[in-house]
């Protein structure tokens, strides 16, 4: 089984755990294994369209696995999964006057 490592943010869907294991050949696999034991994941991971949504990352072994073979990406037991959600927003400057 592979380890994902879960952001702080998917973790109350995840019962609270900072590492779940999945089974699959593949990434997509194993997301899909992640989403079926834990369905609350699902919209947060993945589109209507099924693809990872844009601001989601999913890193293989510390690589993009989008400039890997995205969710075709073969996957063994060893191997660990890191979803790291984009990040964004911030503050505007203020202004004095």
């Amino acid at each position: 089984m592979a380890t994902i490592r879960i952001p702080p943010v998917l973790r109350p869907s995840v019962g609270g755990e900072r590492e779940v294991e999945a089974d699959g050949a593949t990434v997509g696999d194993v997301l899909a294994n992640l989403v079926e034991a834990h369905p609350a994941t699902r919209d947060q991971l993945f589109g209507e369209d099924g693809d990872l949504n844009r601001y989601v990352n999913v890193y293989l072994n510390d690589e993009d696995v989008r400039v890997l073979d995205g969710l075709t990406t073969a996957v063994t037991a060893a191997d660990s999964l890191v979803i790291l959600p984009a990040m964004a927003g911030g503050s505007r400057p203020s202004l004095r006057i």
